[in-house]
């Protein structure tokens, strides 16, 4: 009995650490992921899953999108016997909430999208929010995913660098696409902050309070009133509560590119 059962469990151990060994069905991420009924299954999100599996539920949409993160979807994928490679590095997956065609299945909506004149070459790789943005609010790498669309804005960004460290101009929604309306750069300087305004010129070295009369960003022109005579004069913002006059300031604006600061 003893030698039965050490052979038994020589048998579960043998078939445990070979079963990593078989490799599940590959299956490839879908190009437009999307659900109709808030739950997100196997089948909205790859092609090539057939059967019970289609069916698995992996997350729930509470909104118009749902940011999934990729390291659990190909998990839940490999739990129900597929390989999901992600050869591309995605790290987040956006779900957008798609149109109810009757029951036609998942991978029918893509067959039949797949068939409208111009559909294969129209999908292109773009820049989208992971999350909604306020008004004001800084662009952090996190809040930027890539992902699979029909088309993309006119001013969409081909590279993240170009909206990271920008303010939102206004509400951006979560799973909407990048364009670069959408942001500017932020006010390192608001209007009615009470500022040093700087003036470098060789040797000579001299510093004023101000009050700012307006808001700006780093590398650009504002008016601000002196608290002391209460004349108005136009300075260029460097940072936060600061401000050049003279031949710094005209040094700073005409650089090719204004300066700017990170937000921290």
């Amino acid at each position: 009995m003893k030698t039965f059962l050490l052979a038994a469990a020589a048998t579960l151990v043998i078939t445990a650490l070979s079963a990593p060994a078989f490799a599940g069905t590959p299956v490839t991420l879908r190009l437009d992921t999307t659900d109709t009924d808030g739950r997100i299954t196997l089948g909205d999100l790859f092609d090539g899953v057939s059967g019970p599996a289609a069916n698995l539920v992996v997350a729930s949409r509470m909104g118009p999108t749902a940011v999934l993160d990729a390291g659990q979807v190909q998990m839940s994928a490999r739990r129900a016997g597929y390989d999901w490679t992600n050869a591309n590095g995605v790290r987040r997956i956006i779900v957008r909430q798609g149109a109810d065609n009757g029951g036609v299945s998942s991978g029918a909506r893509a067959a039949t999208a797949a068939g409208l004149a111009g559909a294969p070459s129209a999908n292109v790789e773009v820049l989208a929010y992971a999350r909604s943005l306020a008004v004001g609010e800084i662009v952090r790498p996190q809040d930027l995913v890539w992902v699979k669309m029909a088309g993309a804005p006119a001013d969409a960004p081909r590279d993240a660098d170009a909206v990271i460290g920008m303010a939102a101009k206004r509400p951006l929604r979560e799973g909407a696409a990048v364009g670069l309306r959408d942001v500017a750069a932020p006010q390192v300087i608001k209007t009615g902050d009470l500022i040093t305004i700087n003036y470098q010129d060789g040797g000579i070295s001299l510093s004023l309070q101000g009050k700012a009369m307006a808001g700006a960003a780093a590398g650009e022109v504002f008016a601000v009133q002196n608290t002391l005579s209460k004349k108005v004069i136009q300075a260029v913002a460097v940072g936060p509560g600061t401000a050049a006059v003279g031949p710094q300031a005209q040094t700073l604006l005409a650089r090719s590119q204004p300066v700017r600061f990170a937000a921290r």
